[in-house]
């Protein structure tokens, strides 16, 4: 798939396209947030306990269905009737984290979470002054990074069609869906016409991303975790011996933006963390508490500093609070989301899916975080609206704070 509502989070040049683009990428992001803000859930398969029951109120659902089948003047489609019967029941829970996805939401959200996708790898917007397609993002390791694309790259056309009559998701299904390997397209890149061919294959994308800092004598490991995906474990565990076979002294962990994900990815992260007589988180359900323990055996021989924000919640907020409580690790940055249930992922027979919350989940030592709650960080520190224009370290103030806390200390 063309990644069209995507956060690209190991590519730091999307953030710097062109100022044109604001208004479109803000739509973008502000679906990407509409849509994933606070995920953290286990798939699911609907079962019930008989379908032939006494329940009146569904026996009134069937007789209307029925009804409306029969009875309406135009042609019905049953799907679709169904669907939004669905989506309309979500709606009716009156619960922000319990939503029906159509086609395209379930598109992106599950590549958002299964961390792959075949596609060729950019991410793109609208350009709104030409109308054509602007290149937002190139992911590593993928077709288009292997071609040379590159951002702020215009897409004139594709396999002859001008990217400029088709929408964003128009032009992402025309790759995504299509039957063919390979794509041509037509590419401006500072007036200049350049032509290139994209094969289609598996495309991975990077959650975890990591480097080392080194302040006075102490080496100080940094992992960055964009999402909690289907993959993310894996990265996370290559990334953290990486760092581990080069002696650091500290951990710095970032959630920053990170909105959550499976549950199982941040279990198996706390797992290299906590041993099995530490709890990594408790769930409530129908008034009865269980406490979730870690399977660790290994005890770090480093303090971890962790760095969240407004946007870290759910399995970020798993992640913090696991880590907080059991080991005193030291929290950075500004007060968290604050999301503190858990949602079921249901899929459809066509492939569209709803997610619906089933239990709340609370702290190692019982707390709930959920809505204004979050959790508070121990030393607040603002982000300068100066990082936005250089995405530079120096400029990163919660970092910077993270590093000083840890040389001070």
């Amino acid at each position: 798939m063309v990644d069209d509502k995507m956060n690209d989070v190991d590519n730091k040049q999307s953030k710097k396209v062109f100022s044109t683009l604001e208004t479109v990428l803000l739509v973008i992001m502000s679906l990407v947030i509409g849509l994933s803000i606070g995920i953290l859930f286990n798939n699911n398969k609907v079962t019930t306990k008989n379908t032939k029951t006494n329940d009146k109120y569904l026996n009134e659902f069937i007789k209307n269905y029925n009804y409306v089948l029969e009875n309406y003047y135009k042609k019905i489609d049953k799907e679709d009737l169904i669907n939004n019967a669905i989506a309309g029941m979500m709606e009716s829970l009156d619960d922000p984290h319990s939503v029906y996805f159509d086609e395209d939401e379930t598109n992106n959200f599950s590549i958002s979470l299964n961390g792959s996708y075949e596609g060729v790898g950019i991410q793109i917007g609208k350009d709104p002054t030409t109308g054509y397609m602007l290149i937002t993002a190139v992911f590593k390791n993928s077709p288009a990074a292997d071609s040379g694309l590159l951002p702020g790259d215009m897409i004139v056309s594709v396999d002859d069609k001008l990217s400029k009559e088709l929408t964003a998701s128009e032009f992402s299904s025309l790759i995504k869906d299509g039957n063919k390997d390979s794509y041509k397209l037509k590419v401006l890149r500072d007036e200049e016409e350049l032509e290139i061919v994209l094969q289609k294959r598996i495309v991975t994308l990077t959650s975890v991303t990591s480097e080392v800092y080194e302040e006075g004598n102490k080496k100080i490991g940094y992992i960055y975790i964009g999402i909690f995906a289907n993959n993310t474990y894996i990265q996370f565990k290559t990334e953290l011996e990486k760092l581990e076979n080069e002696n650091i002294d500290y951990l710095i962990l970032d959630v920053r933006g990170n909105t959550g994900g499976h549950l199982t990815a941040v279990d198996e992260i706390l797992d290299l963390f906590l041993n099995k007589n530490q709890i990594m988180y408790k769930f409530e359900q129908d008034n009865k508490i269980t406490n979730i323990y870690g399977k660790g055996f290994e005890n770090k021989k480093y303090d971890i500093v962790l760095l969240g924000d407004e946007v870290s919640a759910s399995a970020s907020e798993v992640l913090i609070s696991g880590l907080k409580e059991n080991l005193g690790s030291i929290f950075i940055g500004k007060k968290t989301y604050g999301k503190g249930t858990v949602q079921e992922l249901i899929t459809l027979s066509d492939g569209t899916q709803y997610k619906i919350t089933v239990k709340k989940w609370l702290t190692p030592k019982g707390n709930w975080i959920n809505d204004t709650e979050g959790i508070v960080p121990d030393i607040e520190v603002s982000l300068d609206s100066k990082y936005y224009e250089t995405y530079e370290s120096k400029d990163d103030t919660q970092l910077q704070k993270a590093l000083e806390y840890i040389k001070e200390k």
